[in-house]
């Protein structure tokens, strides 16, 4: 599981990655990344963490369907979230394809878009 401190929970901070930072796209979901943004709920520390939300709407399924599809996720930027400059914001947004995917499939949609933010994969 996603530990606390790297998840994103303010209205605010969803706002701000999803505005001002750049975005790629899957099958599967969309991620945001607003790199090395500065924490002002955060005063003092050096380096902020990297911190991720995740975003599953209806459209992906019943509830059932989106809390699997979430805990996925979780699961898999766990893994995922040393990867990414210190202080980023990280939004996943599920598309409806994602309620249909399984684990591998996340995980390879996932990878993919943040090889592509960071720099290193082609379109």
């Amino acid at each position: 599981m996603l530990p606390t401190e790297n998840r994103l929970r303010r209205r605010e901070d969803f706002a701000t990655a999803v505005r001002r930072g750049r975005r790629v796209g899957r099958s599967t979901l969309v991620v945001h990344l607003r790199s090395g943004a500065t924490d002002p709920h955060a005063p003092g520390e050096s380096a902020p963490r990297t911190r991720a939300g995740f975003v599953v709407s209806k459209a992906v399924g019943v509830a059932v369907v989106r809390n699997k599809v979430k805990r996925r996720l979780r699961h898999l930027m766990r893994d995922r979230i040393d990867l990414l400059p210190p202080g980023s914001l990280v939004v996943v947004r599920a598309l409806p394809g994602a309620g249909d995917a399984d684990h591998a499939q996340l995980a390879r949609d996932l990878d993919a878009a943040l090889a592509r933010l960071l720099g290193g994969g082609a379109r």
